[in-house]
């Protein structure tokens, strides 16, 4: 609830943060410590940057810079709430409670409530913890269950390392140590073993996740692993030192654990810190890239692990959308070539970009799909649903162009036909003034501009006359007997049907936009009352008196 709460209310700020701080090591290493000590989750972090690295915003040694202060980060947090707070989590829930139920599904309060609800269910389930473990302080099994750890501390690394990942989280298996080294259930040395373990298996997670992003993304939580189990490695052998140096900081069990924590982060970020070029190379080599060609349907901005993060989420969705708009307009370049040309070669290359424009519809719509609208506030909501109708739009104008303009590109090429220059000349007309709709729904897609919605409706309004002017004209044409206008009359009127259907489906952006701006009215048709033509009203003749 917490990192969720924190992710959905500052995310895009959070992120914001990260890539403007990666300039130097030192900027970036304090970020990952700002960050993590907000999200609370070292795993967390790791997803963003993986993210950042795998689509080449972000180096791979500027990554491992913040990871080593996402480690020293979950560290801060577990001495914080190492402490005594019980009292503070009855206030937490109520107030939490309090501004989720006001707030509710107005945005950024309500999740600033969910993070002081689950701050409190932290509070509360760490004295409970403490609480249930007294008895255990006498139990007969516990000893026989240690025994093997304490004889083994290889083995205790080992299973405190499964622990945190089956877990997902450091934090909480250093945190349960502490509650059970406090009780007096685990002795100090061993936890200090199982530490370790907990520091080595928070690695293993984000590896695994960020694997099926590819290589280049899973370099950053490969070489922080990479780290860790040299670091391990470096402290198993001085666990007697560590402990003496940690008693003389403060002696209390409890504290000497979360205290061994932030110590080995800390000196593991100060070893590594002059040579993250080295750990880069070897994670390189570790994790080289896939010499498979990329396949051109397949998303290319679409951030799966931006799900609990709304507007970044939803800007990933209009990035990928603006790509299948590019294709879109391409398409579009290409069919007035086939026409000019009759390049048949031409047209099995539109069907093919119409293939991948259905390809990148379906990922959008299951992204979409995907996302909780319970998470938006009313802007996000809005965005949601320009997103996947402009989307859906653009896969309609796929289809117009790949199921009839291209049709009839191939029905006028077989029959070697070629339009009047009159004719042709109206046709381009048409194709430039929908181009030019096609390039401006972006544009106003992407800054929700309303004079630029305008200028689009204004369009459409030139594009109908131009069409009506076009099919004067063609008649004409046929009545002059011009061979060339009487041969492609049905294929000149149908195309020039086609783009208009395109026009009309460009315009549904800003039409949207107008209303979402209190811009537009219900009908373009007069009231009846106000018309010229309107019949007058049936006046009832007064009967005669009787």
């Amino acid at each position: 609830m917490v990192r969720t709460g924190v992710t959905r209310a500052f995310g895009a700020s959070l992120r914001k943060v990260i890539s403007k701080s990666t300039g130097n090591r030192i900027t970036a290493f304090f970020a990952g410590i700002g960050v993590t000590g907000l999200l609370q989750s070292s795993t967390a972090t790791a997803m963003i940057i993986a993210s950042f690295v795998g689509r080449g915003l972000m180096t791979v040694g500027a990554g491992l810079a913040v990871m080593l202060g996402a480690d020293v980060g979950t560290t801060l947090v577990a001495q914080v709430l190492a402490f005594d707070f019980t009292w503070v989590a009855p206030l937490m829930m109520l107030a939490g409670y309090i501004l989720f139920s006001i707030y509710n599904e107005k945005g950024r309060g309500e999740h600033v409530g969910t993070v002081l609800l689950g701050l409190g269910m932290m509070l509360f389930a760490l004295s409970f913890i403490k609480t249930s473990a007294d008895p255990l302080r006498t139990s007969e099994t516990l000893p026989l269950i240690l025994a093997p750890l304490d004889k083994d501390i290889f083995l205790a690394v080992i299973v405190a390392a499964l622990l945190t990942w089956f877990s997902h989280s450091s934090l909480a298996i250093v945190l349960l140590l502490v509650s059970f080294v406090a009780g007096g259930v685990l002795p100090v040395h061993l936890g200090f073993a199982m530490v370790l373990g907990a520091n080595l298996g928070g690695g293993i997670a984000p590896l695994l996740a960020s694997l099926r992003e590819g290589a280049v993304a899973s370099r950053v939580p490969g070489g922080n692993l990479i780290m860790r189990i040299l670091g391990v490695a470096i402290a198993l052998p001085l666990l007697d030192f560590s402990r003496e140096m940690i008693a003389m900081i403060n002696a209390d069990p409890a504290r000497m654990i979360v205290n061994f924590h932030t110590a080995f982060n800390i000196v593991l970020a100060i070893m590594f810190m002059p040579f993250l070029q080295i750990v880069e190379k070897i994670a390189v080599r570790a994790l080289p890239d896939k010499p498979a060609g990329e396949d051109p349907g397949s998303p290319r901005y679409l951030d799966n692990k931006s799900m609990d993060m709304p507007t970044i989420a939803l800007a990933s969705a209009a990035r990928e959308t603006l790509r299948m708009a590019d294709m879109v307009e391409r398409m579009l370049e290409d069919t007035m070539r086939v026409f000019k040309t009759n390049n048949e070669s031409l047209v099995y290359k539109i069907r093919d970009q119409d293939n991948i424009v259905d390809k990148i519809y379906k990922s959008i719509k299951t992204y979409m799909a995907r996302l909780s609208q319970a998470a938006f506030d009313p802007e996000e909501a809005q965005r949601y649903i320009q997103i996947l109708t402009f989307s859906t739009n653009l896969e309609h104008a796929g289809d117009v162009i790949d199921k009839s303009l291209l049709l009839m590109a191939q029905k006028k090429a077989a029959a070697q036909y070629s339009f009047s220059p009159q004719g042709m000349a109206e046709i381009e007309n048409i194709h430039n003034l929908v181009l030019e709709s096609v390039r401006l729904a972006q544009t106003v897609f992407v800054s929700g501009d309303v004079r630029l919605a305008r200028k689009m409706t204004d369009g459409k309004e030139i594009l109908r006359k131009a069409e009506q002017s076009t099919m004067t004209h063609h008649i004409e044409r046929l009545r002059e007997g011009i061979p060339e206008t009487i041969a492609t009359s049905s294929l000149h009127l149908d195309i020039i049907r086609d783009y208009r259907r395109i026009n009309t489906y460009m315009c549904t952006v800003a039409y949207g936009l107008l209303e979402q701006k209190g811009q537009l009215n219900e009908s373009r048709v007069k009231p009846e009352e106000t018309r010229k033509d309107a019949a007058p009203a049936m006046v009832e003749e007064p009967k005669p008196a009787e």
